[in-house]
């Protein structure tokens, strides 16, 4: 393995690195709905512009394929449930509108230049090593993180919201088998479990199986996030023969170890 510290906002770079590779699985990206809010231009450089030369440097490599991971805040906020494929994009933040466009360019790069692309739109994805702190963090291991320290866990909301939090060993099996499914060039694949949770069910788990009873403390909603977000996994399921393994509790667990550890 080699590591390159770099961005994909450095083309030339990014030439050099895509430089006689088969595959390329672009997940760099800044992945904050809030942070794209306060800083759109900023968020629209590196995930669209930066897809846009992942994408130019892929071809010129002649790669194989490249795998582009997406987003569900593409759907936005249509009450429709569960999340379909075909449905028309809705995006609600800078964030969603910089996914869906690096998704228009990995269509385009199919169809025009012959470049095999998959996007795979991924839901909440949680486990090991998911940094906890920060503005940003993620809220599976900011929950954890902060019933560690005996805090109680923020929610923004009422914390009635819905997701379909992955585990990340499901999103990643589902990534590696969007790059060796032959005939799904342009298309665009939800990657998730098919079941949601209330962001208060998911506070309860969490206590519950860290052995904490400590209500949660809630907060004015934050702009740009969406009420309720479910997969329809069916596509995957047929194109890729993609099943996830792991439910809420088991990703929770191994989540849970990891930071007790």
């Amino acid at each position: 393995m080699e590591l390159v510290e770099g961005s994909i906002t450095d083309l030339d770079l990014l030439m050099k690195v895509c430089s006689g590779k088969d595959f390329v699985f672009h997940l760099a990206a800044l992945p904050s709905v809030p942070r794209s809010v306060k800083e759109p231009k900023l968020v629209h450089e590196v995930n669209a512009t930066g897809t846009l030369n992942v994408l130019i440097a892929s071809r010129d490599a002649d790669v194989n394929k490249v795998v582009y991971a997406s987003s569900s805040s593409v759907y936005g906020d249509s009450p429709t449930l569960p999340k379909v494929e075909t449905m028309l994009p809705n995006p609600l933040s800078p964030y969603a509108v910089s996914k869906l466009i690096g998704e228009y360019y990995c269509n385009v790069f199919s169809s025009v230049y012959g470049l095999p692309t998959v996007s795979v739109r991924y839901f909440n994805v949680y486990g090991p090593k998911q940094n906890p702190k920060g503005e940003y963090a993620a809220v599976i291991p900011k929950f954890i993180h902060r019933i560690m320290n005996n805090s109680p866990p923020i929610i923004y909301g009422d914390g009635e919201q819905t997701r379909d939090f992955t585990y990340v060993k499901d999103t990643v099996r589902g990534t590696i088998l969007a790059s060796e499914t032959e005939g799904v060039n342009g298309v665009v694949i939800n990657i998730a479990t098919g079941n949601r949770i209330t962001i208060n069910e998911l506070a309860r788990k969490i206590g519950s199986q860290m052995g904490f009873d400590i209500e949660p403390v809630h907060e004015e909603p934050r702009d740009g996030d969406i009420l309720h977000s479910l997969a329809d996994i069916s596509q995957a399921e047929k194109l890729l023969g993609y099943q996830p393994k792991y439910r809420i509790d088991d990703g929770l667990e191994e989540t849970i170890s990891y930071f007790i550890r």
